[in-house]
């Protein structure tokens, strides 16, 4: 690996979310790489949903490029609002100095095989309002990681939507008419899968969960009491005040910063890796180096 320590004072910059082609991204794992040493990345995550393979397929690439991969994971899970309502809700599960236990891997398994059914259940319900999706089209372009952006590609290629922002309105998002739930994990459980795994889990993307600022810094402390140990400040989809409010909340509530441009490619071309939408996003150096000084068993 490169020597990271750069000369005095100079800020090397991170991204900590990212995926390739071996879930939703486009890009295979080499081609991010590549593109992470040609951003003049010091170090990346590879946090493909539900996969370790992303990572493990591109850090022989990483070792020769001298960049510094840590291993990283997207999990979706469940968030109780309270009245019988539910949300869902993403965790970042990082592994930057010990590998993932041989339970967490198993459990990954078992949530490629629920992904699966979901995206039958998903195929079904759309066929039956007469959008014509099957399957088999759509595992063909995500394997067995397959999901919504895949379904969503086809749909804009069959003219069933104009770009896969109105494929996600119109079909597949939460409040679409042929939305289909996960049967994941509450997002309490998913942080003690994390944990007890040797991972560190942080809440990705905040801005998603649509709260008010007062049940928002509840959540999160009612989180961190679960375990929780950072929070993603910078984000593709948070503004300038945005990651002021979430680097105050994270300081305020003694949670790790992270951050990342949540790259994808393809399916959100105005999303750079490193640097986000616009150039909104530069993580420093100093949130792996503070992750990283924590305990081993943590």
């Amino acid at each position: 690996m490169s020597d990271h320590s750069g000369s005095a004072g100079l800020v090397r910059f991170i991204d900590l979310h990212s995926h390739t082609n071996e879930s939703d991204g486009s890009l295979t794992p080499e081609e991010l790489v590549l593109l992470a040493r040609r951003s003049d990345l010091d170090a990346l995550a590879i946090t493909d949903h539900d996969t370790f393979s992303g990572y493990e397929k591109a850090l022989p690439f990483a070792r020769d490029t001298g960049l510094d991969l840590v291993r990283g994971i997207e999990l979706n899970s469940r968030l109780n609002l309270g009245n019988g309502t539910e949300r869902s809700a993403h965790l970042l599960g990082y592994f930057p100095r010990r590998e993932p236990s041989q339970e967490m891997v198993a459990f990954l398994e078992e949530q490629r095989k629920e992904r699966r059914s979901r995206n039958l259940r998903l195929a079904d319900a759309l066929q039956r309002r007469g959008v014509n999706v099957a399957l088999e089209e759509v595992e063909s372009r995500g394997r067995s990681l397959a999901g919504r952006v895949h379904f969503a590609r086809i749909l804009v290629e069959k003219g069933y939507a104009a770009d896969s922002s109105d494929a996600f309105r119109r079909y597949l998002g939460e409040d679409a008419p042929t939305y289909v739930h996960r049967e994941s994990q509450t997002i309490e459980q998913a942080i003690q899968i994390l944990r007890n795994a040797g991972g560190v889990p942080v809440l990705a993307h905040p801005v998603r969960l649509s709260l008010p600022r007062d049940a928002e810094r509840q959540l999160l402390l009612h989180l961190k009491q679960a375990g929780l140990i950072g929070l993603e400040i910078y984000h593709s989809e948070h503004s300038p005040t945005l990651q002021a409010h979430y680097r105050q909340l994270a300081e305020e509530l003694n949670l790790l910063p992270s951050g990342g441009s949540d790259f994808h490619g393809t399916p959100k071309p105005d999303v750079d890796l490193g640097t986000g939408l616009h150039g909104n996003v530069r993580v420093p150096r100093e949130f792996l180096d503070r992750m990283r000084e924590l305990p081993v068993e943590i």
